[in-house]
């Protein structure tokens, strides 16, 4: 089954800008296959939310319809509040994290890596009082109270082998 994620991207790729893409530009895209995308073209069309209107043997132009943008609006919108929904959670256990960093007696915290979540928990040790560090330079006065936080996106510069048994 196809996510309604990938419905969207074809949608919106159909509707903005308007005009001709090709299927196989639809299908690279949104990482489909020809025939995926073929299918769901046509079930589109089925659907009423878009149009199809062949220009010659080899091109066919396609239009989203006024039922196919309510579809992209209504499902945009839900997306929109899954997102927020999930950035609420994520902000209340960032918050519950650097209260209990705070309260262990840590003066603070570095974030190692890139984060999509950074601004979470700067704001999270702005509110708390603790020290917000974005990388690993840490000053040597706080070298022993600082707690380290990895990103979701950290990736270790080395990985260690394995040791044989003795």
């Amino acid at each position: 089954m196809i996510s309604q994620e990938k419905e969207i991207e074809i949608l919106k790729n159909i509707h903005d800008p308007p005009g001709s893409i090709r299927q196989r530009e639809l299908s690279e895209i949104v990482g489909l296959t020809l025939g995926m995308t073929n299918t769901i073209l046509k079930r589109f069309v089925q659907k009423g939310w878009i149009t199809m209107r062949k220009i010659n043997n080899r091109n066919i132009r396609y239009a989203v319809t006024p039922k196919g943008i309510d579809v992209i609006t209504r499902r945009s919108y839900r997306f929109l509040k899954r997102t927020i929904k999930n950035i609420v959670l994520y902000k209340e256990a960032v918050e519950k994290l650097v209260r209990e960093v705070k309260a262990s007696g840590y003066t603070a915290l570095v974030l190692v890596g890139k984060s999509d979540l950074d601004f979470l928990v700067e704001h999270a040790c702005l509110v708390h009082n603790l020290t917000w560090i974005r990388n690993e330079n840490i000053p040597e006065n706080l070298a022993d109270k600082v707690f380290y936080l990895y990103s979701e996106s950290y990736i270790p510069d080395t990985v260690e082998e394995p040791r044989e048994a003795s």
